[in-house]
């Protein structure tokens, strides 16, 4: 969809060449689009997969957007950036596990994120951390959000879209943005302010940003695949941002209950000292506050 396309000279454009070059083999056996608009880079990629034969197993397919105009969070939020202010991408594949195996997968993604971080030259005070069940964070601010969807899933496979978005610029104004949605929405707890890459990397681009993103996914999934969330667990857990700390499940707006957070299990589940006791949560459709966020 080119509708709205922006200069072909725009700096914050994608550089196929050094992309070609930072991520290898990612670049060379997998599908990569990059479009100016898109309505959702994983509506897209559903709709491919979909289509595709079941129980095929192809080679991955990332879809990156400049712009997106139905881009979506977890629960329906609405996704919100600017063109070459943020990566927007999503990851279509099959992995060969039933749906039930995919437990934890989107903190195994997690993961992979910080993997990729952990690739580009941040300030070495920089803290990046992870929050229960999806979302990457910057010293304390959301960095990125991930969306994962199942296409289709037979006895032994399951295709899968990960959809990543991932803040480089704009922190003001992505602020006010968001602040303005939640007004509209009518939300009294709007969750974690945003957070952008170019606080610890002024010179944040895309093209780094997203080749990282490649090689660590290209390394995490087939782990993945092989072994569950298992191998990912511990490295969440160093990177738990909230661990130790008083957390509040809310349903639909009405807390459900509150306890320290004291970890996940081998399928990703959260684990809390609530005060009736252990709770072993699963992701659904339960929202995670620190306990000073009222509902």
């Amino acid at each position: 969809m080119n509708s709205t396309p922006f200069a072909p000279d725009a700096p914050w454009r994608i550089d196929r060449t050094r992309l070609a070059t930072l991520a290898e083999r990612p670049a060379r056996d997998w599908t990569i689009d990059i479009v100016d608009e898109t309505g959702s880079t994983n509506a897209d990629l559903m709709e491919r997969l979909r289509a595709s034969r079941r129980g095929s197993t192809p080679a991955p397919i990332a879809r990156v957007a400049y712009s997106q105009t139905a881009g979506r969070g977890r629960r329906g939020r609405a996704w919100l950036a600017e063109p070459g202010n943020a990566l927007l991408m999503s990851v279509g594949c099959v992995l060969k596990r039933p749906i039930e195996g995919l437990s934890g997968l989107s903190l195994a993604i997690g993961v992979a994120v910080l993997d990729a971080l952990a690739h580009l030259p941040l300030s070495p005070s920089a803290r990046p951390a992870l929050k229960w069940p999806n979302d990457v964070l910057l010293d304390d601010g959301k960095l990125a959000g991930i969306l994962i969807e199942t296409a289709w899933n037979t006895p032994d496979a399951t295709a899968v879209v990960i959809g990543i978005g991932l803040n480089l610029h704009g922190a003001e104004q992505l602020a006010a943005q968001v602040d303005d949605a939640n007004r509209k929405a009518s939300q009294s707890a709007p969750g974690t302010a945003p957070a952008t890459l170019a606080r610890a990397w002024p010179d944040a681009n895309l093209t780094d940003t997203l080749a990282a993103l490649l090689n660590a996914l290209d390394a995490a999934l087939p782990r993945f695949e092989a072994e569950g969330f298992r191998p990912f667990r511990q490295r969440w857990l160093d990177a738990h941002a909230w661990a130790g700390r008083e957390v509040v499940l809310i349903d639909q707006g009405m807390e459900v209950t509150r306890g320290i957070a004291s970890g996940v299990d081998e399928s990703g589940q959260l684990l809390i000292d609530a005060p009736e006791g252990p709770r072993t949560v699963t992701t659904g459709e339960l929202t995670l506050r620190l306990a000073r966020e009222r509902p």
